[in-house]
């Protein structure tokens, strides 16, 4: 076998890897690049392979910057079968016509308002070029065995993380190379950890927190005094938050933060996200994917008010009470947060919440770092609200936690190749792995080739 790293290397999006097994191809995740727009334009950008060449493709979640490339992929010609977990495949029936709806959005509203360079202004790809590319979907269980290509076996473990995450393993029979995906954190109050791994001849592993180690302190109790705080000064909380994932477990925990008296038990709190709520209601129907009962699935669902139409949430932006409104997408690079954005970013009585990492280039990143304005639809806001970052909420296991999973594995892979981070986070991971574990480490860059022999 041989693989190719097509993205998330140098950064944390675009995850893509195309194996190369005899005369087949397999891509593992297809997804989008965010943040820089350098990194941006490698969406518009032809693949190194026609994606009519692509045999299969295997997901390990639902995210976008690991399944949000699937219907430009679809739209330009691949013609095979998309193998993910049945969670993964539920999600994507969100996630991705959402995505094409506000990439049609997005370029609708910059030809109305003429700040594309580009006439007219077009979407990378539509809601129904999304809805179409559902039809490819080939959804396995976890555990079990699948063939998405002859001569080569797949099988899907738990990768905690989100709902219906996994951590990949294909095997010709001669070789077998692991995909860890985004690896879950061992102690996430609503993921199950992710499954070990005993041995693998080639690893690709994750690296977004490889450099650090997440604060030990309670992030509820952080969370709930960032809240009391800006309810004291009349403020707004406004929470941009990842539909799948971080928005259910701010839900959790705001209900927790109620029941227990923290924060005001009549303080509103508005869940401005259709995907989200979609989202929620799929831990009812994949409760072997995490750790809540029916009971406590329920009062997650009923922790905030619903924000169905577009009219309900411009209503939001007029109201000068104090609230929390959890709103995608989480790095600030789209959706409808930025419309809340503009209205409660230049009030300093309001805070800004990020619940987890900031990819470099996104407005979240720039907001974290002390930006005094962000740009927005074409114009720049003055950003005078406090800016809160929770990182240790993150969905990610850090550097220490990663290397306890390698820990598991009964002897070395031949090499492990170290991928989905910033360029400082993914050598840190790599330091570590060496000196602490002795294993063989590689960093690749954009496009390079590796040989599994």
């Amino acid at each position: 076998m041989q693989v190719q790293f097509l993205g998330a290397t140098g950064t944390v999006t675009g995850s893509k890897y195309l194996v190369n097994a005899g005369r087949k191809k397999i891509l593992v995740d297809c997804g989008l690049f965010q943040g820089y727009k350098q990194l941006r334009l490698r969406n518009w950008a032809h693949l190194p392979v026609s994606p009519a060449a692509i045999d299969a493709v295997v997901l390990t979640h639902a995210h976008l910057d690991h399944s949000g490339y699937i219907p430009l992929l679809v739209k330009s010609g691949f013609k095979g079968k998309i193998y993910c977990s049945e969670a993964t495949y539920d999600l994507c029936k969100i996630l991705l016509p959402d995505s094409g709806h506000l990439l049609e959005e997005e370029a609708a509203y910059a030809e109305r308002h003429g700040f594309s360079k580009h006439k007219p202004a077009l979407p990378l790809y539509t809601q129904d070029d999304a809805r179409h590319s559902l039809h490819f979907f080939a959804p396995v269980k976890f555990d079990q065995r699948f063939n998405p290509i002859d001569g080569l076996t797949g099988r899907l473990i738990h990768a905690g993380h989100i709902l219906g995450a996994g951590i990949l393993t294909l095997d010709n029979g001669a070789t077998t190379v692991t995909f860890s995906g985004d690896l879950g954190r061992p102690n996430d109050p609503v993921m199950l950890p992710p499954a070990y791994i005993e041995r693998s001849d080639y690893l690709v592993v994750e690296s977004t927190y490889g450099n650090r180690r997440h604060d030990p302190a309670d992030p509820m109790i952080i969370l709930g005094n960032t809240i009391r705080e800006t309810v004291a000064r009349g403020g707004v909380v406004v929470i941009p938050s990842f539909a799948v994932g971080r928005a259910q477990e701010l839900m959790y925990y705001l209900h927790q933060l109620k029941q227990s008296g923290a924060i005001p038990r009549l303080l509103p709190v508005y869940l401005n996200s259709p995907m989200a709520v979609d989202a929620t209601v799929l831990y009812r129907k994949h409760r072997s994917d995490h750790r809540l009962d029916i009971e406590q699935c329920t009062a997650m669902c009923q922790a905030a008010k619903i924000v169905n139409s577009v009219e309900e949430s411009i209503a939001l932006n007029q109201q000068r009470m104090p609230m929390v409104i959890i709103a995608a997408s989480g790095m600030a690079t789209g959706g409808r947060v930025l419309h809340h954005l503009k209205a409660f970013a230049s009030d300093p009585r309001n805070t800004i919440l990020f619940a987890g990492f900031q990819a470099g280039g996104t407005r979240g990143a720039a907001m974290v770092a002390g930006a005094e304005a962000i740009k927005i639809h074409g114009e720049y806001v003055p950003l005078r609200a406090q800016v809160v970052q929770i990182e240790n909420l993150s969905a990610h296991a850090d550097g220490e936690e990663i290397l306890a999973w390698l820990s598991h594995f009964q002897r070395p892979p031949r090499k492990t190749f170290i991928t989905h981070g910033e360029p400082d986070a993914a050598d840190a991971l790599r330091r570590s792995i060496e000196e602490r574990l002795h294993w063989q480490c590689e960093v690749p860059e954009y496009l390079s080739t590796a040989e599994l022999t």
